[in-house]
């Protein structure tokens, strides 16, 4: 059976109209061609659609049903060249993204959620906290289509482009002695207990960091180590210690902690944007791209 779209218009219009003249002017095609696109589709399908007289033409009973069939096929085939145009323009899809515990707390990253929200809400944004090592795998096979990082050693498979580079800050109790210097160098902490990340977590922070420490001869003294920056802030708000962590976080209000700037120029960290080099950008990962880094410094 060799039954085509074509088919099931002409035939729609014949069982509309009831009238193979009226039919043919509103398909905008002759009628001898018409009336020989229906017995093709009559002998494909082996059942007679139309009884026909000199007078009139009316359905039969599976011409009926028929109708019936072919207006719900052809609904079908106008919703699915609907939701394939929707997707390849990017207002439907699913986006599945991988982001660090920091990055709900970087504006741009913020604002370009917001904004993909408020422009494409019928697109499902999947939202996994991951660790900045821990994206990388779950990007090389496909399960993540973005991440969202700090600055890490990358596979040869994956891309990146710069988000954002922003200040590490000194993060003390309000009660500490150095709460209300307006800049501090690193090596006043250098004495200092430190709340700090566990090893085993394996953020990008906590290389990043020790190494810029060692830059200055300092070794940390570790005093509590935790898996996430927001229990690090907890525990220096109860004057457990203090920690280096990056501008962002000051948006995080606790009344018991005072965020001071570093003198060092190079007390800094980025955050990236990256994707695998392998994978085809769907149209929704396109838009998010272009808003993440919008705002980028």
């Amino acid at each position: 059976m060799n039954i085509e779209l074509r088919h099931l218009r002409y035939f729609i219009a014949v069982a509309e109209e009831l009238h193979f003249g009226r039919a043919a002017q509103r398909l905008n095609i002759s009628q001898p061609p018409l009336s020989q696109q229906i017995q093709i589709l009559e002998q494909q399908m082996g059942a007679r659609l139309f009884a026909r007289t000199n007078r009139s033409v009316q359905l039969t009973a599976a011409g009926a049903q028929f109708l019936t069939d072919a207006r719900q096929i052809m609904e079908s085939v106008a919703q699915a060249a609907d939701k394939a145009q929707r997707l390849h323009s990017g207002h439907e899809g699913v986006l599945r993204i991988g982001f660090t515990s920091s990055a709900p707390f970087v504006t741009a990253v913020s604002e370009a959620l917001f904004a993909f929200r408020q422009r494409f809400p019928q697109v499902h944004i999947q939202m996994q906290e991951i660790n900045t090592r821990q994206q990388l795998e779950p990007l090389l096979k496909g399960r993540l289509d973005l991440g969202v990082m700090r600055n890490t050693p990358l596979p040869d498979r994956l891309q990146h482009q710069l988000m954002l580079r922003e200040p590490l800050c000194a993060v003390v109790h309000r009660a500490h002695r150095l709460a209300n210097q307006p800049r501090i160098s690193i090596t006043q902490l250098a004495k200092e207990p430190f709340v700090f990340f566990d090893p085993q977590v394996g953020t990008a922070l906590y290389s990043e960091i020790l190494q810029l420490l060692a830059q200055y001869g300092i070794v940390p003294d570790i005093a509590q180590e935790v898996g996430e920056a927001m229990t690090i802030l907890g525990l220096v708000a109860t004057g457990l210690g203090v920690s280096l962590l990056p501008a962002s976080f000051r948006r995080v209000q606790l009344e018991d902690i005072c965020w001071i700037p570093l003198s060092e120029q190079d007390a800094w960290t980025e955050m990236w944007l990256v994707w695998s080099a392998k994978c085809e950008l769907s149209a929704p990962i396109k838009q998010m791209k272009a808003l993440l880094l919008q705002h980028k410094n």
